[in-house]
């Protein structure tokens, strides 16, 4: 957003981002640490996304993350937040059986977090469920293209939307979730020119990740923004050293323990 974005980023803050063509900036957080830091640094949007599962808590995969685990990181960087609009996935498991399903874990998330709304995986299939959580005045955020907890079934991950059938199927999703009632649609890993004409024919902001420039906004996994891990996707960008500065940092401490120069004088309590 601009230079005149609103202390607190709301639903129709967003829509009028995308009406006044203004780029949303979103990024994923876990913990209140870089939550206020991001937060902060004026991003509109924080996405406490499962992907701290391999992220955070070393599994290969999301699929194992719980809901608690989910509440746990969300109550955290809802608490830290003061501008961002705060965003929670609904974790595999958690709403495929139906509205009821989904209706309920979104309330939990809700009312024991703080977050503004709730993101969830799928198209078509799961429009019932985005309408089910709309009428009980809850803002979800949607997600196509590749999709995580469906990585079994993708492939891995994979660009999708790629040929005609394909590319359809992705516009009609997309449709879907919009008039079901999303406020806003992640499209990840969707060929640049598929993502630009879903963002021009949904009345609702898009956010791409490795889906080209042409979203109404992008979001990456914070750890490959920040360069705190070996290696970071091809449509990822490193914005800084940040693991190559706490391994220096760690270093340091350990070398001065060691050496027994901390604590000095000045860093302990007299008598």
């Amino acid at each position: 957003m601009t230079s005149d974005a609103p202390k607190r980023v709301r639903v129709h803050h967003l829509q009028a981002a995308k009406d006044k063509g203004d780029k949303l900036v979103m990024l994923t957080a876990y913990d209140a640490v870089t939550a206020r830091i991001f937060d902060e640094a004026g991003v509109d949007m924080l996405l406490v996304g499962d992907s701290m599962g391999n992220t955070m808590h070393g599994y290969g995969t999301t699929l194992p993350v719980t809901l608690d685990e989910m509440l746990v990181a969300a109550r955290a960087v809802a608490g830290a937040a003061r501008h961002a609009f705060v965003v929670a996935d609904l974790p595999f498991g958690t709403y495929e059986a139906g509205p009821e399903q989904a209706l309920a874990s979104a309330v939990r998330v809700m009312k024991e977090t703080g977050v503004a709304a709730v993101k969830f995986e799928g198209g078509r299939r799961v429009a019932r469920q985005v309408r089910a959580l709309t009428d009980a005045g809850i803002p979800v955020v949607g997600h196509l293209g590749y999709t995580p907890q469906s990585e079994n079934l993708l492939g891995g991950p994979r660009v999708q939307g790629r040929g005609e059938e394909a590319s359809l199927r992705l516009r009609e999703d997309a449709l879907a979730i919009a008039e079901a009632g999303a406020v806003a649609i992640v499209l990840e890993m969707v060929p640049a020119p598929l993502a630009k004409e879903v963002t021009e024919i949904v009345g609702v902001p898009t956010i791409g990740i490795g889906a080209g420039a042409g979203c109404d906004g992008q979001v990456l996994v914070w750890v490959d923004m920040a360069g705190m891990t070996d290696w970071s996707p091809r449509f990822s960008k490193r914005f800084g050293e940040v693991g190559a500065a706490l391994a220096a940092a760690a270093k340091a401490y350990a070398d001065e323990v060691r050496a027994g120069t901390f604590p000095d004088d000045s860093h302990s309590f007299g008598a």
